[in-house]
C-alpha cells in the first residue's frame, strides 16, 4: 500500500510540474500587426524605450505595450524583438539587452 501511495504522489507531483510548463514559442501563419498607440514622453533624460512585444498567453500571442526603463549603464542598449520566419509560419523572438 505504501508503494501505491508513493507512486500516486509522484504522479500527482509530476503532473503539477508539467502543467506549469508552457510553450516557449508558437508558430503563426501570418505575422500580426502591432496595435497602434502613442509612445508616452520619457520620464527623464536617462531612460530607454523598450518596444512592445508579443508574449504567449494560453497558447496564443498577445501584445504587451512598450515602456520606459531607467538606463543603468551607458553602453547598454535594447535590441528590439522581431518576427522570424519558420517552415510553417512565423515565431516571435523576444528583445534583449546588449
Amino acid at each position: 500500500m505504501k508503494k501505491i501511495i508513493s507512486l500516486f504522489s509522484a504522479l500527482i507531483f509530476t503532473a503539477i510540474i508539467i502543467s506549469g510548463c508552457g510553450p516557449s514559442s508558437v508558430v503563426v501563419r501570418e505575422r500580426p500587426a502591432p496595435p497602434r498607440y502613442s509612445q508616452p514622453l520619457a520620464p527623464g533624460p536617462n531612460y530607454i524605450w523598450v518596444s512592445g512585444e508579443w508574449v504567449i498567453k494560453h497558447g496564443r500571442y498577445e501584445y504587451r505595450r512598450g515602456y520606459w526603463v531607467a538606463s543603468r549603464r551607458s553602453r547598454v542598449h535594447y535590441v528590439e524583438g522581431h518576427w522570424e520566419p519558420r517552415r510553417n509560419g512565423w515565431v516571435w523572438v523576444h528583445g534583449y539587452w546588449r
